[in-house]
C-alpha cells in the first residue's frame, strides 16, 4: 500500500483556509491541479508502496516516534511554490517541531526497512494545487502570501494511505485514509 507519515490539520483550519483558496480555484481558468479540501494535510515523510510485511514494525516505530514529541502549536501561514509546479500553503508556530517530528517519521520508516528513496529536505507545507507544465504562480503566492490561520494544537501522527485515482476519469482526485494514528507525548 502507498503510504506517508502526516500532521492532519484540524477541520477549523481547513475551512478557514477554504474560504481563501475557493475564490482563487473558482478563478482559475482550469491551467491548474487543485487539490481537494481532503487532501490538505502536512506530509512528513512519503514512503511509497510498503509491503505488509514491513507494517507492525513501522507502527512500533512511528508509535515511539509519536512518544518522544510532545504537542506543540502550529498555524498555516503565507504561501509558496515549487519551481512552478505545486502551489503551497506554510506553516508558522512550532516549524522546529513539525521538521523534529518530519525526522523522526522519515528515521522510523528507514529503521523499518522501507527504502526512503524519495527522500527531500523537508519543508512544511500543504499542497494546493498543482500544474504539469511550469507555471506562473506569482499571482497566487501573492494572494495567498498574506494568510494568517489561527493557532492550534499537534496532538498525533497519522499514518496515511493514498490510493490514487483511475487513469482517465476527469477531476477525480486521491483517496487519503488514516491507517493508524498515535498520540504526540513526549
Amino acid at each position: 500500500m502507498r503510504l506517508f507519515a502526516a500532521v492532519l490539520p484540524p477541520e477549523e483550519a481547513l475551512d478557514e483556509l477554504a474560504r481563501v483558496v475557493d475564490p482563487l480555484r473558482r478563478a482559475d481558468g482550469g491551467g491548474l491541479r487543485w487539490t481537494g479540501h481532503a487532501g490538505w494535510h502536512f506530509t512528513l515523510a512519503f514512503m511509497g508502496e510498503v509491503g505488509e510485511a514491513l507494517l507492525p514494525e513501522l507502527h512500533a516505530r512511528l508509535a515511539r516516534a509519536a512518544h518522544r514529541t510532545a504537542p506543540f502549536p502550529l498555524r498555516l501561514h503565507g504561501a509558496g511554490q515549487f519551481s512552478g509546479h505545486a502551489l503551497w500553503i506554510g506553516a508558522a508556530g512550532g516549524v522546529d517541531a513539525i521538521h523534529l517530528l518530519a525526522e523522526r517519521a522519515d528515521a522510523a520508516a528507514r529503521r523499518s526497512g522501507v527504502p526512503m528513496e524519495r527522500h527531500r529536505r523537508f519543508t512544511p507545507h500543504l499542497t494546493v494545487a498543482r500544474s504539469r507544465a511550469r507555471a506562473d504562480l506569482h499571482p497566487y503566492t501573492e494572494a495567498l502570501g498574506s494568510f494568517e490561520g489561527a493557532p492550534w494544537q499537534v496532538g498525533e501522527l497519522s499514518l496515511v494511505r493514498s490510493t490514487l485515482p483511475a487513469h482517465g476519469v476527469p477531476g477525480e482526485q486521491p483517496r487519503y485514509d488514516v491507517v493508524e494514528a498515535w498520540p504526540l507525548a513526549g
